[in-house]
């Protein structure tokens, strides 16, 4: 849980503005697409006018089109893990902003889903985060998806993580992930399970609480 907000706070987070005077609306200048109007998306999101175009310029600094393909995204995303291998997570992280499965994110959808993450209740974050576990879209959460999952945050943390972890680990996470949220043994977690179990872990709901309001 805390992989998915964390790492996205360290990559969001806004510069102080310059000195110089910010227009009223986004600069749309030389890309290829064009994003909501500011108010629209004030509106759709829990971000003001002056943060929206602050992470605009960020947006379009790291891509000039408009939009983020997945090998951007995974390029962009692996900086910030430069002792594992960020690009299996990434892939499922991508997947889960693209919800319109379009093949590309624009800035509606990286403001929106970011929005969920930082400002959003409790409810919103789980929810976004179940959809991210939830790989074929079904509406349940296997071992098999979450154990993909695991993996992909234990490759993305490296080797060098301290302690070594045993190759066995994100099986004995998974097993006490789904004995926990698991709540009638049928082999899957629903979306009712999975929000009762994390909202039961004392974990889980600090790693959510930590990254509010950090924009």
């Amino acid at each position: 849980m805390g992989a998915v907000v964390g790492t996205l706070t360290m990559q969001t987070k806004p510069r102080r503005p310059s000195g110089d005077k910010i227009d009223d609306d986004l600069e749309m200048t030389m890309v290829c697409h064009r994003p909501e109007g500011l108010e629209q998306l004030e509106a759709l999101t829990n971000f003001s006018k002056r943060e929206l175009q602050v992470l605009y310029r960020g947006f379009k600094n790291e891509c000039p089109s408009g939009v983020v393909n997945e090998d951007t995204f995974k390029q962009i995303y692996s900086q910030f893990f430069p002792h594992g291998d960020a690009s299996t997570y990434a892939h499922f992280l991508f997947n889960a902003f693209d919800s319109a499965h379009t093949g590309s994110i624009k800035f509606e959808d990286f403001v929106t889903a970011l929005s969920i993450l930082l400002r959003g209740s409790i409810t919103e974050k789980l929810q976004w985060t179940f959809n991210l576990y939830d790989i074929n879209r079904d509406g349940y959460i296997n071992k098999e998806e979450m154990t993909d999952i695991v993996k992909a945050i234990y490759d993305m943390m490296g080797k060098y993580t301290y302690p070594v972890l045993k190759t066995d680990a994100p099986k004995q996470q998974v097993d006490a992930f789904f004995q926990k949220m698991d709540k009638n043994r049928d082999g899957v977690v629903t979306l009712d399970e999975f929000i009762l179990s994390c909202q039961e872990d004392e974990n889980i709901m600090r790693s959510l609480q930590l990254f509010e309001n950090v924009i």
